[in-house]
């Protein structure tokens, strides 16, 4: 029997989308009267076709349960921490590094590290995702002293600063020592396949966490990455780890999915990945989006390549936007979040 996979597709914005709900001619995704959709796209490893959505009940009956089911993932409002995901959700990256792909040293001393926390917070940031160790392509393993020595100082600092704290960490080492200090939020790029301690801290500590997808290992996975359908091996990972996590003991609703732009994947993976990012709405759980200043972008600009990348990033965020994605990890907060703000007003 074949394996079916469900997409939400041709989107209704803003008023449009409301007059559209009203007529019952759309369903809201996530819960969002000011954006519907009308079609699903059903896929599976032989094919995909479309499909508006009151045409369901003339699927056979397998198919439409699974159809059905998916659904109710797909329009059910989703929050993270207890922020509703109304609008979207940006989260300022600080890497504490010498040499993370982008902003690598720029942040590693307390004071410039404490400015860029004032900063976010000022424009509005209310999560903030601090890494000790880049995970780039091509990097190498930190030892876990050097990466807790990197961040330590400014975790301390900050503990009672009004936000909440991401860990962008593989360690359960770093999340554990961080846990004295401030910890609220798991962001571990391996979906704890790297440390096999991480599922039990995050089971006795039930804290939030973040699913990525990654292929292979940060210093090999960029070397002819290889998917036999992308966007299909990553919907089907995210469904193990939920699996895994549940197994596990681990109930709660607190997760995000991050498909992984660039772990492990070349520019015809990303963009399959972005123009279908939809898919994963059916998994029931909050996608995000990290496509900041990525290589993909120098790609596909080519000569009008910039140094941060500013215009890619904000073009594939008002693109997610446009799909429904909740959540983006971003280096330009300030700049990020007013694209999006006035794209909103103009499509309203």
């Amino acid at each position: 029997m074949s394996k079916y996979y469900t997409r939400a597709c041709n989107f209704y914005y803003g008023k449009t989308s409301i007059e559209m709900l009203k007529k019952k001619k759309v369903l809201p995704l996530n819960g969002n009267k000011e954006l519907s959709f009308d079609t699903l796209e059903i896929i599976s490893k032989k094919g995909k076709k479309k499909i508006k959505i009151d045409k369901i009940n003339s699927l056979n009956d397998h198919l439409k349960k699974k159809i059905k089911k998916d659904l109710k993932n797909i329009v059910k409002r989703k929050s993270f921490c207890k922020i509703e995901l109304k609008e979207p959700l940006l989260i300022g990256v600080l890497n504490l590094t010498p040499d993370s792909f982008s902003d690598g040293g720029k942040y590693n001393q307390i004071s410039t590290a404490l400015k860029r926390v004032k900063l976010l917070l000022s424009a509005g940031c209310r999560i903030i995702d601090i890494g000790g160790e880049s995970t780039r392509p091509g990097s190498k393993d930190v030892d876990k002293n050097i990466e807790w020595k990197r961040i330590k100082n400014l975790i301390k600092k900050i503990r009672n600063y009004k936000f909440l704290l991401s860990l962008d960490t593989r360690k359960t080492f770093i999340m554990q020592k961080a846990l004295s200090y401030k910890l609220n939020i798991v962001n571990d790029i391996s979906a704890f396949s790297y440390d096999q301690q991480t599922i039990n801290f995050l089971k006795n500590t039930k804290l939030p966490l973040i699913i990525n997808h990654s292929k292979g290992v940060p210093k090999t996975m960029q070397r002819k990455p290889y998917y036999k359908n992308v966007l299909l091996e990553i919907y089907d990972f995210f469904l193990k780890k939920i699996e895994l996590l549940r197994k596990s003991g681990i109930k709660h609703n607190n997760i995000v999915l991050d498909p992984g732009i660039g772990f492990g994947k070349n520019l015809k993976h990303n963009i399959t990945i972005m123009n279908n990012i939809s898919i994963f709405h059916s998994l029931g759980f909050p996608v995000m989006l990290g496509s900041s200043r990525k290589r993909f972008i120098k790609k596909i600009s080519g000569k009008n390549d910039s140094n941060s990348r500013l215009g890619g990033t904000l073009a594939s965020c008002i693109h997610a936007t446009m799909n429904g994605v909740q959540i983006m990890r971003v280096h330009d907060f300030n700049e990020i979040s007013q694209g999006i703000k006035v794209f909103k007003s103009i499509n309203k």
